[in-house]
Formats: C-alpha cells, structure tokens, sequence
C-alpha cells in the first residue's frame, strides 16, 4: 500500500520529537509582550511582575518559505505547516529554587520545556520598573543562572544520596551514574550549567530521567529599543562577552516593535512598517526559525493534490522513524521511502517530472531523512 497524504487517518505524532519552548526571564523585560507578538493567545502584558500566572501557551507556526513554494507547484486543497509550542512562564526572582514568588510554580513549569528562550532586558525606560531597580542584562542573566542551578543541584544531590549505597554492590550502571551525578555536582558548585559539561551520549542517558533544567539548549534574547534594534547597544555587548564561553546563540529584537507589528493587518502594511526600521523580516520569524534548530528539528514535506504538508523530526531520524511521525502503522509496517529531494522537486516543477528524469529514490530502512526531502511512504499492515 502506498502512502501519499495521511489525511484519511488518526495521527499518532513521535512523542520522542521536542516541540516546546519556555519563556523565561525576570519580570518587566518583555516576555508576555514577545509571547503576545508570537501567538494569537494573549498573555496579560502589565507593568508589575508576576502579571502571568500561569504558563499561556501558544501553538507557533514555523515559517518556511520551501512550503510556499511546494504549495505554489501543487496547489494542494490544504496546507498545513510544522509549529512549535511557546509557553509563558512566570517571572523569576531571586530566591525562586527556594521557593520565593512563584519560584516552584515557575521551576517545575520549565522543567516541562525542551528548551528555552531567555529573555533578557537591553534596554532604558523609566516607566518600566525593573524588579532590582536598574538594568543590568549580566546581573539579570547571573540571576536567573543561578536559581536554576541551584535547582538542579538539588535534584542531583538527593539522586547521590539515593543510590550512593547501591552503587557499593558493584552494580557497573549505578557506579557510573554515581560518578556521572559527582561531576555533575562539582559543575554546578562551580556556578556552571549542566549543558557546558562534556558528556557523552552514554552519561547523558543516565541522567536523563533527573530532567535537569540546566541541560536545555539557550537561545538569549537581547530585548531593546527601536534605535537599537538593527545593531544593539552597550547592554547588548556586555550580554555578548558573558555568553561568549557558552556556545548560545544570541538575537537582539525589539518586542516593542513586534507587538505593533502583530496590530498591522496587511502584509503590505508590516512590509512598510518594518522599512522604517530597516529590517527585512520580523524579528519573531528569527526567533522561530533559531527556536526550532534549538530543538535540533528539520523539516521533510508530504507533497499531493490533497494536502502539502511540513513534518517536523529530529536531526538524523531513520525513514521508518519519519514516517512513524505520520502514524504508527506507518513505522510498523515500513517497507521502503521513494524520496525527492527539494532543489529537485523544484527544478523539475513536479513529482511526474522528476519520476520522468530518475529523480525519485528509493530507501531503506537505515536511510536518514534529509532536511527538505520531499516523501512517499510504502507499508503495510
């Protein structure tokens, strides 16, 4: 049987695939007016902390100018994009790993995310109060750092206390974990987070279960004005040369101008807006696209009259492991994936045109997807 559009089924998504991203940061530096730019769920945006309560949660389409495309040569009844979830999570204090504000509520929140976006104030205005009472990105990263850290080491502290005596058995699993949970501890007294510890794949599976809060991946959001959006200021650079060991990315974006954005209801009109500021593009599209290579995520498309559609798998999934994304009887009962890579679908306008030139490959089950591959599943069950 072969498999052209999974319209006719139940999906049954790979729950092993991160889709979510948190929102953090102190309170007041724009994170509920961003999370308001990125989603059409309305976070409370006020100027005094804990404004949002609970996490909101926003479905994020990922934009994709290759969907555009594929869709412009099908013309597909449907269209359906790859999105990611952003959730809003209440503003940390100082104090928050022992449960000051709403630091229990905010932790265990974040431990839920696969990874996260740090929002950092870059910028001066005296009508937005600070929760420390001057800005000062460095001290505001420091900050947050160090809550989560001290979370965390908590967490591996009970762990060593846990299994400190069974590892004595000479239990060989237990006894590497224990030593992976010491240099975990030593790192972290070191004011050092989990994801700059060198690990192997190995040592980061048995520690898994723990769902440190430091080992997410960072993406460091430098909030400013509408002057310094396009090359930053001082805030930025001292934010830049504190980050600069830590192999993050940093982007520099102005919710301020996202929100008014968002308002806009042309595209022609954003267009002319964002003229006046020399962007190209919204800054929440490079928040999005740098989101999702966070996740460690690429894109394969399903491509019919039907339906074109964006599939989101992680970096160096199998073919059969894709085409479980589309629903489980698909992994069950792979037999073999004809692939099309995107230049070529392009190239030749068509998936007949590019049958017609030996375009079309045919994989097994140790093929790993490529980004953009355009596929056609054969299975049975």
């Amino acid at each position: 049987m072969r498999a052209l559009l999974p319209t006719f089924v139940v999906l049954n998504y790979n729950q092993d695939v991160a889709l979510q991203c948190g929102i953090v940061g102190l309170p007041n530096v724009g994170k509920s007016t961003l999370f308001n730019s990125l989603s059409s769920a309305k976070a409370q945006a006020a100027n005094f902390p804990f404004c949002t309560i609970e996490p909101n949660v926003g479905v994020i389409t990922v934009p994709d100018p290759r969907l555009l495309k594929l869709t412009e040569l099908v013309n597909p009844q449907n269209v359906l994009p790859n999105t990611i979830e952003i959730v809003d999570i209440a503003g940390l204090v100082k104090g928050a790993s022992k449960g000051e504000g709403l630091g229990n509520q905010f932790l265990g929140n974040i431990r839920d995310t696969n990874a996260i976006i740090h929002v950092i104030r870059c910028f001066d205005d005296p009508n937005v109060i600070h929760v420390d009472g001057s800005v000062h990105p460095v001290r505001d990263k420091e900050i947050i750092d160090i809550e989560l850290q001290l979370k965390d080491l908590d967490s591996v502290e009970k762990r060593i206390q846990r299994i400190e005596k069974q590892a004595k058995g000479g239990d060989k699993t237990l006894q590497k974990t224990l030593e992976v949970l010491q240099r975990a501890k030593n790192h972290l007294e070191a004011a050092k987070s989990i994801r700059s510890m060198e690990m192997t794949p190995e040592e980061k599976e048995l520690i898994r279960d723990l769902h440190l809060i430091t080992i997410k991946p960072v993406l460091y959001l430098a909030n400013v004005d509408e002057a310094a959006v396009l090359h930053g200021n001082a805030h930025v650079d001292q934010l830049r040369e504190a980050i600069k060991d830590e192999h993050a990315e940093l982007l520099i974006i102005s919710a301020k101008i996202e929100s008014e954005i968002a308002e806009l209801a042309t595209l022609e009109e954003r267009k002319e807006y964002l003229s006046m500021y020399g962007l190209q593009e919204p800054g929440v599209h490079r928040l999005i696209t740098t989101a999702y290579r966070l996740l460690n995520l690429i894109t394969y498309f399903t491509a019919g009259v039907k339906e074109v559609r964006a599939w989101q798998i992680e970096l160096n999934t199998k073919a059969p492991q894709a085409a479980g994304v589309i629903h489980s009887d698909f992994e069950k009962g792979f037999i073999r994936a004809e692939v099309i890579s995107y230049q070529d679908f392009i190239s030749y306008g068509s998936e007949s045109a590019c049958r017609d030139a030996g375009k079309i490959r045919v994989e097994g089950k140790e093929y790993v997807v490529a980004d953009g591959d355009i596929m056609h599943f054969r299975f049975n069950v």
